[in-house]
């Protein structure tokens, strides 16, 4: 059997590597990988991370390369934003780590391949109920144990924005799921935290370590990319859109 040609296949070609990078990446980044092994864990970190990036930049389309840029960019005007402007989550020294934008491309990258492949596709249906099931437990779950209400609230809001995205619900359901593992890994081995309500400052919403759907915040970054790519490639977009319109 050609594993390229199943959905087992083609999820681990997507976002098979993806994770793996993430789990490989945030323990090179970990408060115990720096004390324990090597105190420049970060910086390999970032050489990781940024290797990756050239990879998919070198190797991709033209629209990959585009995209790539665009949603680096947005990743860094985001994290000074909401990361040292606002105080929404700060990071272990405090400072904005290297590797983040190339990692947010990176993700974006990752989850866009995996919702373009065709048997995800053909299972999309199932797919994005498997999303939704795991995703409202997962919000569930984290309001009843951990009190996160600024969690709960902000996956609510996941799904009310989704109602004027139904043909690319499966790319945002699947955004949420991979960085929901991000944020869990990444709080759990101590290479950032979330304060105890959100921002910060608003005591009405506490918060867990992390708020179970802080995807909302990416999809900021998502729609961006998309955007500027869409208002700048407007004829290639309206070709894809009509190829996918048939397809579907």
């Amino acid at each position: 059997m050609n594993l390229s040609k199943t959905l087992f296949g083609q999820t681990i070609q997507s976002i098979g590597w993806l994770i793996f990078i993430i789990f490989l990446g945030l323990f090179l980044d970990s408060k115990y990988f720096e004390e324990e092994i090597y105190h420049k864990g970060q910086l390999l970190n970032t050489i990781l991370v940024i290797g990756v990036y050239i990879y998919l930049f070198k190797t991709g389309t033209s629209r990959v390369r585009e995209q790539l840029v665009y949603a680096f960019i947005i990743g860094v005007i985001g994290e000074y934003i909401f990361s040292i402007g606002l105080g929404m989550y700060t990071y272990r020294h405090h400072n904005i780590p290297h590797y983040i934008p190339f990692g947010h491309a990176v993700v974006f990258l990752g989850v866009y391949f995996f919702s373009r492949k065709s048997k995800v596709k053909e299972f999309r249906k199932q797919i994005e109920l498997f999303f939704t099931i795991s995703i409202v437990a997962y919000a569930f779950i984290f309001l009843l144990f951990k009190n996160d209400v600024f969690g709960f609230v902000l996956t609510g809001l996941v799904f009310y924005s989704l109602r004027k995205y139904p043909k690319e619900r499966l790319f945002y359901l699947a955004m949420y799921f991979i960085v929901g593992i991000i944020e869990i890994v990444g709080t759990s081995l101590d290479c950032w935290f979330w304060p105890s309500k959100a921002f910060d400052f608003f005591e009405f919403l506490p918060s867990a370590n992390p708020p179970s759907g802080i995807c909302f915040f990416y999809y900021g970054l998502d729609r961006g990319t998309l955007s500027i790519y869409k208002r700048r490639n407007k004829q290639v977009w309206t070709r894809f859109k009509t190829i996918r319109n048939l397809t579907q």
